[in-house]
C-alpha cells in the first residue's frame, strides 16, 4: 500500500503547503476576489499532496481499520495491527519533519487524516489525533534538540504518546491541578495521579503536567517527558465507557517519580502557556474527529433509506425524509468548512482561537444531531449492533465533553465577541 511517506518524493514540486492551493484568474475574475496576483481556492479543495494523503487514508480505513471496529469495540481494546499499520503508513507522524523520520506534511494533512479515519472508527482516530496535534506538535515547538533526536523518530515509527493534564478535580479548571513536580537539585520528583488519559494502555511516553511551585499558582505548572518505564509510574484500570471504547482511558500513577531537568519540555513554569496553545490546536483535530464521525454515519444511512420501501415506496421517496437529510447535509458542510478554515488559519499563522472553538463546538453538536437522525432514519435496525450507526451514536457525545467541554467552547467564543 502506498503510505502517507510516499509523499515526500512529491513535496519538492510543491515548495508552499501552508496555503490553499492557487490558479490564475481568468478573464472573469472580479478584482476583490484576487489578493496578491491569485486567487484564493475554496476550503474544501486540496494540494496535490493533501488529496494524495486523504485517498491513501481512506483507503486504510476502508480496507484494514473497517474489518476490525466491532470487534475492537466490544474487546474495549485496538488491534495490534492497526497500531502497526498507522506507524508503517505515517498517519502517527504526518507534520514530523522528514529529518526525524517523519512525513514532513503540513497541519491541514494531519486534520484530513483525523477525518478520515474517524469516518470509519473515531477509536482509532482520537489516537491519530493527540499524536499529531498534541505530543508531535509541542515536541516540535518546545523540545530541545536533544529531546527531538531522541523522541520524534520513535513518535514517527514505534512510540505513541499520552497527553497527561486532567485530574479528579481539574477538568474544565485544568490548572486546578495537584500534581506536584518537587524541585532536588538536578532533579524533579514528580507525585500525584492524573485521571482520563487516552491513549494511556499503548503509550510509551507520557507528557505530563506538574506544578513545581504551588505558591505560583497556575505559573509553577511545567511539562515533563516521561517514558514508560519510569520507576514510579504505573498506569491503571482502564475504565469501561459507553463511547470511543477501544480508545484506552486509564488514570496514570506518579508515585515520587524521578525526573532529570533535561526532561523538562521548553521552560520551568512555562507548562500553562503551552498547554493552552496546544489545546486550541487540538480542538480543530476533535473537530475534524466529529465532521468524520457524522459522514460516517450518514454513508451507512442514506442507502439503507434509498432501499428500504415502505408503503410501496423507498423511504428516502418521501419528502419528509429528503428534507431532514438536506438539513443534516448542510449542517454538516458547515461545520466542515468551519473545521478546515480553524487549520488553514492555524498553518498560516494567523490568530485562530475563536475559529478552534467554533468548530469544536458546533462540529460536537452536529454530529450528535447527524447520528441522532440517522438512527430515526434506519429505524428498528438502527439501534443494533448489526449497523455502524448505533456506534457512531455512541461514539459522538465524547466530542462534546473532552478537549474543552461544550460550555468552555462557548465561553471563549464569548470572550472574542466582546469587541463585535
Amino acid at each position: 500500500m502506498r503510505g502517507l511517506r510516499s509523499v515526500r518524493g512529491v513535496r519538492s514540486a510543491l515548495p508552499q503547503l501552508l496555503a490553499p492551493p492557487v490558479t490564475r484568474p481568468s478573464r472573469r475574475t472580479n478584482a476583490v476576489d484576487i489578493l496578491q496576483g491569485s486567487i484564493r481556492q475554496p476550503l474544501n479543495r486540496f494540494s496535490a499532496d493533501e488529496a494524495m494523503m486523504q485517498e491513501t487514508v481512506r483507503k486504510f480505513a476502508n480496507d484494514k481499520i473497517k474489518p476490525l471496529v466491532s470487534k475492537m469495540d466490544k474487546e474495549s481494546k485496538l488491534d495490534d495491527t492497526i497500531i502497526k499499520g498507522l506507524f508503517e503508513n505515517g498517519f502517527l507522524a504526518v507534520e514530523i519533519p522528514s529529518e526525524y523520520d517523519g512525513v514532513g506534511a503540513n497541519f491541514f494533512s494531519s486534520i484530513l487524516v483525523v477525518e478520515e479515519i474517524a469516518r470509519v472508527d473515531p477509536s482509532v482516530a482520537i489516537l491519530v489525533d493527540i499524536q499529531n496535534t498534541l505530543i508531535n506538535t509541542i515536541i516540535m515547538k518546545h523540545g530541545s534538540e536533544e529531546q527531538k533526536k531522541l523522541w520524534l523518530p520513535r513518535l514517527a515509527n514505534d512510540t505513541v504518546g499520552s497527553f497527561c493534564l486532567s485530574e479528579e478535580g481539574s477538568g474544565s479548571d485544568a490548572f486546578a491541578m495537584k500534581t506536584h513536580a518537587k524541585p532536588d537539585g538536578d532533579h524533579f520528583y514528580i507525585s500525584g495521579t492524573k485521571l482520563w488519559i487516552s491513549n494511556s494502555e499503548q503509550a510509551g511516553l507520557f507528557l505530563v503536567f506538574a506544578n513545581t511551585d504551588f505558591s505560583k499558582g497556575y505559573k509553577g505548572i511545567t511539562a515533563f517527558l516521561l517514558p514508560r518505564d519510569s520507576e514510579g509510574l504505573t498506569v491503571g484500570k482502564k475504565e469501561d465507557k459507553l463511547a470511543i471504547r477501544a480508545s484506552s482511558t486509564c488514570p496514570v500513577h506518579f508515585d515520587n517519580v524521578k525526573v532529570h531537568k533535561d526532561q523538562v519540555l521548553g521552560e520551568v513554569g512555562e507548562g500553562y502557556k503551552y498547554c493552552i496553545r496546544l489545546l486550541n490546536e487540538g480542538r480543530i483535530g476533535i473537530g475534524a474527529q466529529m465532521i468524520g464521525l457524522a459522514r460516517g454515519a450518514m454513508d451507512c444511512t442514506i442507502p439503507y433509506v434509498q432501499q428500504r420501501k415502505q408503503f410501496g415506496q423507498p423511504v428516502w421517496d418521501f419528502q419528509a425524509i429528503q428534507h431532514q437529510v438536506a438539513e443534516m447535509a448542510t449542517k454538516l458542510e458547515a461545520a466542515k468548512l468551519l473545521t478546515y478554515n480553524a487549520a488553514r488559519l492555524r498553518e498560516a499563522g494567523k490568530p485562530f482561537v475563536k475559529e478552534a472553538a467554533m468548530c469544536k463546538y458546533y462540529s460536537a453538536e452536529v454530529a450528535n444531531e447527524v447520528v441522532g437522525k440517522c438512527i430515526e432514519w434506519m429505524g428498528g435496525v438502527g439501534i443494533t449492533t448489526d449497523y455502524p450507526a448505533e456506534k457512531f451514536f455512541r461514539d459522538a457525545k465524547i466530542g462534546q465533553i473532552y478537549e474543552g467541554t461544550a460550555n468552555i467552547q462557548l465561553s471563549t467564543i464569548a470572550k472574542y465577541l466582546k469587541d463585535w
